[in-house]
């Protein structure tokens, strides 16, 4: 009798469930956030996944943890997440090389278009090229002149990345410069490699190198946006030093497992949206060389999609190979 009673029972109570497991959905987050940072601390990705912890703890009522996972141009931290449980509380912070190294990477270890959504697009920032503080040649023109040589070696936070491409097309297909590619896992030990004469230029995003820069540890050469920085205002565009038409910048995003509800990804797009509104939160972006960007998730999905069509054509016409 009593299990007949359950057999009745259980379907009923099935159904009650649904609503508290969807009301479980819309108390997102319900614990800590962890944001996995595909490249090392001090980079364009680490500053922004740190800025947005600090900023989005007090709105989501949950600490946001950070956690360096670089190696491979970011796809050891992508692999990661694409893993990860689909709840929102594995999030993946990345730049613009997850466009790049479907195109560079055999083996990713994940399906970009289908193991993984953009949230939201959070900034951008021109790319640098430094060199050495003791480099004779201060200009790019004298830069290209000098590495006919083929004595050049540049250094950027990884193979696939961005400023990688950058350099590889800025000197290779425009100035036809033979230069040599030396990886490493972040802007800051490429930077660091600069710093000390062991490659005599790094290719890297602005933000990472602003204090270098304006402290003369590194001599800023050429920035690949339209205009000038604001953060650096005595740093010329490629455009300027003899290249017109050149731009380029690295953004940087938030990321998801694929098969997370919608209702959290729309809570991360509206976060970030509230925080591209914010003063503070702007002004803390510029000192750093960045600039918002934004979008609703048709948008940022949209942009993400021609950002791999783009790189995948640089790619093929660069001949750019990982090291």
């Amino acid at each position: 009798m009593a299990s007949k009673l359950w057999r009745r029972l259980l379907p009923a109570l099935a159904l009650a469930a649904l609503p508290l497991a969807g009301m479980a959905q819309d108390k997102w987050p319900a614990r800590p956030v962890r944001f996995v940072v595909a490249f090392a601390p001090a980079g364009p990705a680490d500053i922004i996944a740190r800025l947005l912890a600090h900023r989005l703890a007090q709105p989501l009522g949950q600490s946001v943890v950070v956690e360096n996972k670089p190696g491979a141009g970011g796809s050891v931290a992508s692999a990661l997440v694409a893993r990860a449980e689909p709840d929102g509380y594995t999030l993946l912070i990345n730049t613009s090389s997850y466009a790049v190294n479907p195109s560079m990477q055999r083996q990713l270890g994940f399906d970009p278009k289908g193991d993984l959504t953009l949230a939201a697009l959070v900034a951008a920032s021109p790319n640098l090229i430094v060199t050495a503080p003791n480099l004779k040649a201060r200009t790019l023109q004298e830069v290209v002149a000098d590495a006919k040589g083929g004595s050049y070696n540049y250094g950027t936070a990884g193979a696939g990345t961005t400023p990688h491409l950058t350099a590889e097309y800025l000197f290779k297909v425009l100035a036809k410069v033979p230069v040599t590619h030396v990886p490493y896992q972040g802007a800051a030990p490429a930077l660091n490699a600069a710093m000390s004469g062991q490659t005599q230029l790094a290719s890297v995003a602005l933000p990472a190198a602003v204090e270098l820069v304006k402290s003369g540890r590194v001599h800023g050469l050429v920035v690949t946006g339209a205009q000038r920085s604001p953060a650096l205002p005595d740093v010329p565009t490629v455009a300027e030093s003899g290249f017109p038409g050149f731009e380029d910048v690295t953004w940087v995003g938030v990321f998801a497992p694929a098969k997370t509800p919608p209702a959290v990804l729309q809570r991360i797009n509206d976060e970030v949206a509230r925080l591209q509104k914010d003063p503070e939160f702007l002004a803390r972006l510029a000192a750093t060389g960045f600039e918002p960007m934004g979008g609703n998730l048709e948008a940022v999905r949209g942009y993400l999609d021609r950002e791999l069509d783009k790189w995948s054509r640089v790619v093929r016409e660069t001949g750019a190979l990982p090291n």
